[in-house]
C-alpha cells in the first residue's frame, strides 16, 4: 500500500513570510501539529514543538518572528508511491514524526504522519488477530 493512501493528516501551508502567530493560529484552528512552509529549497515544516522551542522558549515575539527564521527546510520528504516501511524508516532515521509527501513531480500532496502509521499497524494486527481467532474467511475451521 502507497503511503499516499494512508495519509490521514490535513495538510496546511503558509509562505515564508508568514509569522509564528499565524502559524500558531492555523495549527490550533485546524487541529493540526504543523504546517509546510513552501521555500525555496522546497517544502520546510514548522511543528507546534519548534514554536515553543525556538520562539516562545527564545522569547521572541510571534507576531513579529517570520516562518523563514523557525523552518526546518528543507524538510525530509516522502514519494506518494513510498511504503509503509520506508515511511517508518525515513521518520526513524530523521527523528521525526512528520513527512510532507510529493508527487511525482515535487509537488506537495499530503502529509504521513507517526499517527497514521500507528494507525494504519493498528488496523493490520486487528486483522491479523481476526484471523488467528477464526474470525477472517479463509476455510480453516
Amino acid at each position: 500500500m502507497a503511503v499516499i493512501d494512508y495519509c490521514t493528516a490535513k495538510v496546511e501551508t503558509l509562505q515564508p513570510d508568514a509569522t509564528a502567530a499565524q502559524a500558531a493560529r492555523l495549527m490550533r484552528d485546524q487541529g493540526i501539529g504543523s504546517v509546510v512552509v513552501q521555500t525555496a529549497g522546497g517544502p520546510g515544516i514548522v511543528t507546534d514543538r519548534d514554536l515553543v522551542v525556538r520562539v516562545l522558549a527564545k522569547r521572541h515575539d510571534p507576531k513579529q518572528l517570520r516562518l523563514a527564521e523557525i523552518v526546518s527546510a528543507p524538510a525530509a520528504t516522502l514519494s506518494a508511491d513510498a511504503s509503509f516501511a520506508e515511511a517508518a524508516a525515513l521518520m526513524r532515521a530523521r527523528a521525526v514524526r512528520r513527512l510532507p509527501v510529493v508527487g511525482a513531480g515535487g509537488e506537495l500532496v499530503g502529509i504521513v504522519t507517526c499517527d497514521d502509521l500507528v494507525e494504519l499497524l493498528g488496523r493490520e494486527l486487528s486483522d491479523i488477530a481476526a484471523v488467528t481467532r477464526g474470525g477472517a474467511g479463509d476455510g480453516a475451521p
